[in-house]
């Protein structure tokens, strides 16, 4: 059978193991000293990162060697673009929680098609939670099922985002609940999925690795992340940089586009 024609419940196995392992390599080595240092783009970046990106990448391309890759911590082989199916990896998403020590970091994995997620697992190694999504499969939290929160009403919801486009929607509706930073972004999306956010803003420097399998966790779980426009994200383009986006389940999703639309500006 060619690489390409694999069905998603046959990578489905792979893919959590490899999550699952690379976040048990990120957990030892947080235990040590870790040689650390900063990108061009001044985002921190250690040694863990490089060695977590490694793992992932030798494990998901022995199972599909015919597949594009595109993670955080490797060189971009533009090849990938004319690929179908593409790896998108951010082996360890929220550095900067991961360096200081926090619970908010994850290991964020997709497989893309098309330019859009077909299946994708997050695992956040501190507390133990494996998030897993399947393309017209539904998703999970350490094997239950997944809804988002029900209900248009944006009455006391709890919304994570940037300041602010957060401090703009609070001027409109005080009644929300600001939810504190939560440093990684998949993360943040995945919250939407799991119903502990109503909603969840994402500001306009999103990549690619950061919202692929949590985008897919959301749609699954009866949600949507889209930009401000209504579109879905597209991934795997040349540029791997979003603009400002924002997840909800969809009848509260629909609310926040009228607001959305309304307000542009302030979101943008």
């Amino acid at each position: 059978m060619p690489a390409a024609d694999v069905p998603i419940g046959v990578l489905r196995g792979p893919l959590v193991e490899a999550v699952r392992a690379a976040g048990t390599l990120a957990l030892v080595a947080r235990a040590a000293p870790l040689r650390t240092w900063h990108k061009a783009n001044k985002s921190p970046v250690s040694e863990a990162d490089i060695e977590v990106d490694q793992l992932l990448k030798t494990r998901l391309m022995a199972e599909t060697p015919d597949y594009g890759w595109l993670s955080e911590e490797s060189v971009d082989d533009r090849a990938r673009m004319e690929r179908r199916r593409v790896w998108i990896v951010d082996p360890i998403d929220g550095t900067r929680a991961y360096l200081a020590g926090l619970a908010d970091w994850v290991v964020s994995a997709a497989l893309v098609e098309d330019g859009r997620p077909i299946l994708g697992a997050i695992f956040a190694p501190v507390e133990q939670a494996l998030f897993v999504a399947a393309r017209g499969g539904g998703a999970t939290r350490n094997g239950a099922p997944l809804a988002v929160s029900a209900g248009s009403s944006l009455k006391g919801a709890r919304i994570a985002g940037p300041r602010g486009p957060l401090a703009s929607l609070a001027t409109l509706l005080p009644e929300i609940i600001n939810v504190p930073k939560i440093h990684s972004l998949a993360l943040r999306v995945a919250r939407v999925a799991e119903g502990a956010l109503e909603a969840a803003f994402v500001s306009h420097s999103g990549r690619d690795w950061d919202l692929a399998a949590a985008d897919l966790l959301v749609h699954e779980a009866g949600g949507a992340l889209t930009t401000l426009g209504g579109e879905p994200p597209i991934y795997n383009r040349a540029d791997p940089v979003h603009g400002p986006l924002f997840a909800a389940g969809r009848a509260r999703h629909s609310a926040l586009a009228e607001i959305v639309r309304e307000h542009r500006a302030w979101f943008a």
